[in-house]
């Protein structure tokens, strides 16, 4: 899709598609683009690829972006779709029910924050705050400068995050 070896530049490629996307509508007004991570993941970039990216963006008044937020279609102060679940709540969901499932297992080591940014296309602090959330329900427990590892069954919640 992207043509490494030509004369235009590889994040200019990525910020077409992404304008492509708006004005096709599988980007609408309000609503976020694929954070830095999810770029990167996406077209094989690097972070400054992708930062460039959506300063082309912001260049051509095609998104604004907000501190701690994202990056989202529009130009600022129009008012931003909220997603019904808070994304990190979502990563939180989805990391019980792998435990659940058993592909997390009891003093084994979960994805790490990084790993979860690429997976999910979010921040670093989404990932932690994902990772929190998990930890404050007892679903996994730190251990400093090792990892993040499920805990023991009996430690588990009753209920779901």
């Amino acid at each position: 899709m992207l043509d490494r070896d030509g004369p235009t530049p590889i994040y200019l490629q990525v910020a077409e598609v992404i304008q492509e996307r708006i004005a096709s509508g599988q980007f609408r007004i309000g609503e976020p683009v694929p954070s830095e991570a999810a770029l990167e993941a996406e077209f094989g970039i690097g972070r400054t690829t992708a930062r460039n990216v959506a300063r082309e963006l912001r260049r051509q008044r095609l998104v604004h972006t907000v501190t701690g937020e994202g990056t989202f279609v529009g130009p600022a102060g129009v008012s931003r779709v909220k997603p019904s679940r808070a994304v990190h709540a979502r990563i939180a969901s989805d990391l019980v029910a792998r435990i659940r499932r058993g592909e997390l297992r009891p003093n084994r080591a979960i994805p790490s924050p990084q790993a979860l940014m690429w997976q999910y296309g979010v921040a670093k602090s989404t990932a932690r705050r994902a990772v929190s959330r998990l930890r404050e329900q007892r679903w996994v427990f730190t251990v400093p400068q090792r990892g993040t590892y499920v805990s023991d069954p009996a430690q588990w919640p009753e209920v779901s995050p």
